[in-house]
C-alpha cells in the first residue's frame, strides 16, 4: 500500500516530462529533417583542366544549399580509380551520384550497376555511352565546334591548309566538337596538314607535337585546338619560333590565360561556356533526382542504347572585340587579371 503514491509520483513526473519536450525532439520533425538531406558522391576525371575547379566549387555551394551532403573524389586520369569511386559510392548507398567520366565507354558497366542499384547517375558535361543515366547535363558540344570553324574561316582563305590538336578519343566531347567544326569547315576546303589527339588532355603532348612537326605546321594558317590547355602550349612552341601571332588558334573555356593572350593578339577566340550556370543547374537537378522528384524542361538524347534526359546550354565565341561584354561583364575574369600585360590598358 505504501508503493501506490511512489508509483503515482512516476507517472506524474512522465508525463510532465513527455508533455514538456521541444520542437526539435518530436519525431516527427526528426523524420522530416532527414527526408529533406541527401548524400551525393561526385567523381572528377582530374583537376588538370582549370575549369573544373569553378565547376566543383559552385556544384558543391548550391547543392549544400539546397541540403545535400556531396562528397567530391579525384580519380587524377585513372579510368581504374573513377570506377572504385563510383563502386564506393554504390556500397555507400548514396543517394545519387555525379561523374564527369575520364572514359566514354569504360564506366559504362559501373554506371548501370549504379543505376540497376536504384541510384540515380547523372553525367556531368561528359556522356558515358550506352549506360542509361539518368541525367546527361552538358554544353552544346557541336556548337563548340561550330563556333571555332566559324572563327577560323572568317580570317582564312578557302583551301587553305590547318592543324588540328585535339582531346583523347575516349572523351566523346571531341567527337561532338569536331563534328560541328567540320560542318562549319564543310564549304570552305581547308585542307588538313597534321594532327594529334592529346591524351587525358595533357597540354605538354600538344607543345611536343608541334615542336616534332614544325616545318608542316609552318605552312598551316591556322591550329584547331581542343581546348585552351592546349592552345596555351600551342602557342608557347609557336611563340619560340616567333610565329604566335601569324598563325590562328582557337581554344575552349574561356581560360584567364586564353583571356589574356587573346587581348594580346596571339590567341584569335576561344568558346565560353558559363560553368556557373551548368554547376548551379546540375547540382539543383541532382538533388531532385536524389530526393526522387521529376525533373522539368528536359530533351532527349541517344547515349547509344537509350534515349535519357538530356540538357545543354549554349557557349559563346569568345573575341577581342566582345570579351569586355562576354567575359569582364559576366564577373567570370576581372578586368586587371584579363588586360594585365596590356600597355595602356585601364588600371
Amino acid at each position: 500500500m505504501k508503493k501506490k503514491p511512489v508509483i503515482a509520483l512516476l507517472l506524474v513526473f512522465v508525463f510532465l516530462f513527455t508533455s514538456c519536450r521541444s520542437e526539435k525532439d518530436k519525431p516527427g520533425e526528426k523524420q522530416s529533417t532527414k527526408e529533406n538531406s541527401c548524400t551525393i558522391g561526385m567523381s572528377f576525371d582530374s583537376f588538370v583542366i582549370e575549369r573544373w575547379i569553378r565547376d566543383r566549387d559552385v556544384f558543391v555551394s548550391t547543392a549544400n544549399g539546397l541540403g545535400a551532403e556531396v562528397n567530391v573524389q579525384s580519380a587524377n586520369g585513372d579510368i581504374e580509380t573513377q570506377i572504385s569511386q563510383i563502386k564506393y559510392f554504390i556500397k555507400s548507398r548514396v543517394d545519387a551520384i555525379v561523374i564527369v567520366t575520364i572514359d566514354s565507354d569504360a564506366l559504362t558497366p559501373v554506371v548501370e550497376e549504379a543505376e540497376n542499384a536504384g541510384i540515380p547517375v547523372v553525367c556531368y558535361d561528359r556522356i558515358v555511352r550506352n549506360a542509361g543515366c539518368s541525367l546527361y547535363i552538358s554544353f552544346n558540344n557541336e556548337a563548340v565546334g561550330v563556333a571555332m570553324g566559324n572563327g577560323i574561316c572568317k580570317k582564312i582563305e578557302d583551301g587553305a591548309g590547318i592543324v588540328k590538336v585535339m582531346g583523347p578519343n575516349s572523351d566523346y566531347n571531341v567527337e561532338q566538337v569536331m563534328s560541328g567544326f567540320d560542318k562549319a569547315c564543310k564549304n570552305h576546303n581547308l585542307k588538313v596538314l597534321a594532327g594529334c589527339n592529346c591524351d587525358e588532355w595533357k597540354p605538354e603532348i600538344a607543345y611536343e607535337f608541334i615542336n616534332n612537326n614544325i616545318d608542316t605546321v609552318k605552312e598551316a594558317k591556322a591550329i584547331m585546338c581542343g581546348n585552351d590547355a592546349l592552345a596555351g602550349e600551342v602557342i608557347h612552341a609557336l611563340a619560340e619560333r616567333g610565329l604566335s601571332r601569324t598563325i590562328y588558334t582557337t581554344g575552349q573555356d574561356a581560360d584567364l590565360e586564353a583571356c589574356q593572350r587573346i587581348v594580346e593578339g596571339t590567341q584569335l577566340m576561344t568558346v565560353y561556356k558559363p560553368v556557373e550556370k551548368l554547376a548551379v543547374l546540375a547540382a539543383e537537378c541532382t538533388v531532385k533526382l536524389a530526393k526522387r522528384q521529376p525533373l522539368e524542361n528536359v530533351s532527349k538524347f541517344n547515349d547509344g542504347k537509350h534515349e535519357i534526359p538530356y540538357i545543354a546550354i549554349e557557349p559563346i565565341a569568345v573575341y577581342k572585340d566582345n570579351i569586355d561584354e562576354i567575359i569582364i561583364s559576366s564577373g567570370f575574369h576581372q578586368y586587371e587579371e584579363v588586360y594585365m600585360n596590356v600597355s595602356g590598358s585601364k588600371k
